[in-house]
């Protein structure tokens, strides 16, 4: 039997600053199919690095920090009205080191912490029916066409006299459109999403933070190998995200752009890794930053 199941996209890992990164999110085959009653651990591990580009109204300069984080992840596939849907949630830990000019003054800053846990949701919509394991060998892809949405909660290590934290003081939900083409081994990927935010209203100083929703979109190119060995180059760009800080509107939005690499090695029947980096191409506000991770799956149930 061919073993697509093993070729499912690991919990997409949120990793950010002191702004949220769901936009940034790099996810291949976040719409691919998959058998019906499995279950995924995910434990993970990445390392970023950079700094952030803050709007003129922001009193932060010249930062730069180091965020190694872990993960802990949760997802399981079902159907949902005869197509294909996930469920899956992420439990991020961080260690935050690094410093900035605040106000005209240099500071550091060293904490660790709960990263926004993320819950997210995905059904595939056309191309990808609720399969069993048995059923899904005779599966061959086509065109999928799928919708996802996720939420970040606002339960993460944050202290509001501080700029830069773990968390976010705040909820953010995505919604994604996705399609994706297979053509032999390739599969051509693109998706479009939009993050609405809570407001704010302890940032630095008890002050009130809103921002606009940011728009984004993801490109990939994925390769399958015999072996069962995929590989995609991802990118996104993403845009708007404007702030408003008590009233007063900062001075630009979002214009950014990202691209990455994602390898994914099955182990054996139950498990796989999975390798990734990315870095920015430009940015003209948030985060600014180098990542590289790894993370181990393991499957079970749906009759293994």
């Amino acid at each position: 039997m061919r073993p697509a199941y093993l070729e499912l996209t690991l919990v997409a890992l949120a990793l950010a600053f002191c702004v949220r990164a769901d936009a940034q999110d790099l996810e291949p085959r976040a719409y691919g199919n998959a058998p019906s009653g499995l279950n995924f651990l995910i434990v993970g591990y990445a390392h970023a690095e950079g700094g952030l580009v803050t709007d003129p109204s922001v009193p932060l300069e010249n930062a730069h920090l180091e965020i190694p984080t872990g993960v802990v992840g949760y997802a399981r596939t079902f159907g949902l009205w005869h197509r294909s849907a996930k469920v899956a949630v992420a439990i991020p830990y961080a260690w935050l080191s690094g410093s900035a000019v605040v106000n005209g003054a240099p500071q550091e800053r060293n904490v660790s912490g709960f990263y926004d846990p993320k819950l997210g949701f995905t059904i595939n919509l056309y191309g990808a029916p609720a399969l069993s394991l048995k059923e899904f060998p005779s599966y061959h892809q086509k065109l999928i066409i799928g919708a996802s949405v996720s939420a970040s909660a606002p339960y993460g290590q944050y202290d509001g006299t501080r700029l830069v934290n773990i968390g976010s003081n705040r909820w953010s939900i995505k919604s994604e459109l996705g399609a994706s083409v297979a053509v032999k081994r390739w599969i051509f990927e693109l998706d479009a999403g939009a993050t609405f935010y809570q407001d704010n209203d302890d940032f630095f100083g008890g002050q009130k933070r809103e921002q606009d929703p940011v728009y984004s979109t993801q490109g990939h190119v994925i390769y399958s190998f015999r072996s069962g060995v995929w590989a995609a180059l991802d990118s996104t760009y993403y845009t708007g995200g404007q702030t408003t800080v008590d009233g007063v509107e900062g001075a630009s939005d979002f214009n950014n752009s990202r691209v990455g690499l994602t390898v994914t090695v099955p182990i054996n029947r139950r498990n796989s890794l999975k390798l990734y980096a990315s870095s920015g191409l430009s940015t003209r506000t948030g985060t600014d930053f180098d990542i590289g991770g790894i993370a181990w799956q393991h499957r079970w149930g749906g009759g293994m």
